[in-house]
């Protein structure tokens, strides 16, 4: 059995729109569900599901703790973490698809 990853992620309706942030062991199957609006719930309600940061952890409890730290910060700090690596909010989602 292969080591197996987690991710924290960011989803936006837009540049500065509405944020959604979760975690996962499976990035590509939980953005497209979000993408696809298979699950009833926030991301569905406010149409948020442009991927625009993301970062991976080995162990669970790591990942779980950093979402939950990330869900409590202020949006200018949220802001600032996505447009260090993506300026213009790129859907980062179609570049990583055949990555992971």
């Amino acid at each position: 059995m292969g080591a197996r990853s987690f991710y924290v992620y960011i989803l936006a309706k837009r540049i500065g729109g509405t944020l959604y942030i979760g975690v996962t062991n499976d990035l590509m199957r939980r953005v497209a569900e979000h993408g696809m609006k298979v699950a009833e719930g926030f991301t569905k309600r406010y149409d948020v599901a442009r991927l625009v940061y993301f970062e991976v952890f080995d162990q669970v409890e790591p990942a779980i703790q950093r979402e939950k730290r990330l869900k409590k910060w202020p949006r200018d700090w949220k802001t600032s973490l996505i447009e260090r690596e993506s300026p213009n909010w790129i859907d980062l989602y179609p570049q990583i698809a055949g990555a992971l």
